[in-house]
């Protein structure tokens, strides 16, 4: 940090090129259950007196008895599908009220702490000292942009102007005799995972990033495009291996998997962080 942060050493960055990338579920906080799914599977549960025909189609009767096999067994199209019967179909303003309205109620089944007090004590520490080192950290994850952006700001103290997530189709919209918004329309526009983080963050950011924070193998491509340029550079994989403060997770989860990118970390360089061993802590109100 010092390094790049100081005038004169051979490694300085000037300030404007400063930046960062976090992904966010199991880098920033909890994935397992992952925060949006557990969202969706929450509006299934509230929109199902409107569409009776969900308890025999799947993957909308997996999600209303539970059956988190059977949304695997679903697999990304059955995801797709249940986020489009549940993100969609409002305006955005109306979209980041129902996400407020959820977030502040809801809890981690294990931990039972709003999902923003399951944020990872560590990273906060990291975003504050890139912050003082006048870094400028961005987030791009797989999970929705506008999802995310409701509580970025508050809990990670990055604006949603530097939250980059996967879209789903807006259009501008006037209803007859209300104000000019955006309709979130029921089709995905840009999926910000595995090889698209890296479009994404030519396509949004404009710049390379020289430091990049990720936890599983759809974080891969991006961290080998921040790292695989010249100057000093970071990547970093944080390893979920303590089943007893957190959970434990990496080669074969069917959520976060970290396998290829694990493999790929000496040879890049990347520093594997063992949650178990290197972190004294793990939540704010450990």
């Amino acid at each position: 940090m010092r390094a790049v942060a100081t005038e004169g050493s051979p490694d300085f960055v000037p300030v404007p090129e400063r930046v960062a990338v976090f992904d966010n579920d199991g880098t920033l906080w909890c994935e397992i259950p992952t925060v949006q799914l557990v969202f969706a599977l929450d509006r299934v549960k509230a929109l199902a007196p409107q569409h009776p025909d969900w308890r025999t189609r799947q993957p909308f009767k997996a999600a209303l008895d539970g059956d988190m096999a059977g949304i695997g067994a679903a697999g990304q199209r059955g995801l797709v599908e249940l986020v489009m019967a549940t993100h969609a179909g409002m305006s955005t303003e109306a979209f980041a009220r129902l996400v407020a309205d959820w977030i502040g109620t809801a809890r981690h089944p294990k931990f039972q702490r709003p999902y923003t007090r399951t944020v990872y004590q560590p990273m906060l520490e990291v975003l504050a000292l890139l912050r003082g080192h006048g870094f400028r950290s961005f987030i791009v994850s797989g999970g929705g942009v506008e999802f995310m952006r409701v509580f970025a700001e508050p809990v990670y103290g990055v604006p949603p102007e530097q939250v980059i997530g996967s879209t789903i189709r807006t259009e501008f919209h006037i209803p007859q005799g209300s104000r000019p918004e955006l309709l979130r329309l029921p089709e995905m526009d840009f999926v910000d995972d595995g090889p698209g983080k890296p479009v994404a963050i030519n396509r949004f950011i404009g710049r390379r990033p020289i430091a990049a924070f990720g936890n599983s193998d759809g974080d891969m491509q991006m961290l080998q495009y921040v790292t695989g340029a010249g100057g000093r550079r970071l990547g970093l994989l944080v390893h979920h291996d303590d089943a007893a403060r957190e959970v434990a997770y990496d080669r074969q989860s069917p959520f976060g998997r970290l396998d290829r990118a694990l493999d790929a970390a000496p040879a890049a360089g990347w520093s594997v962080v063992s949650i178990q061993r290197e972190w004294q802590r793990v939540f704010p109100d450990d």
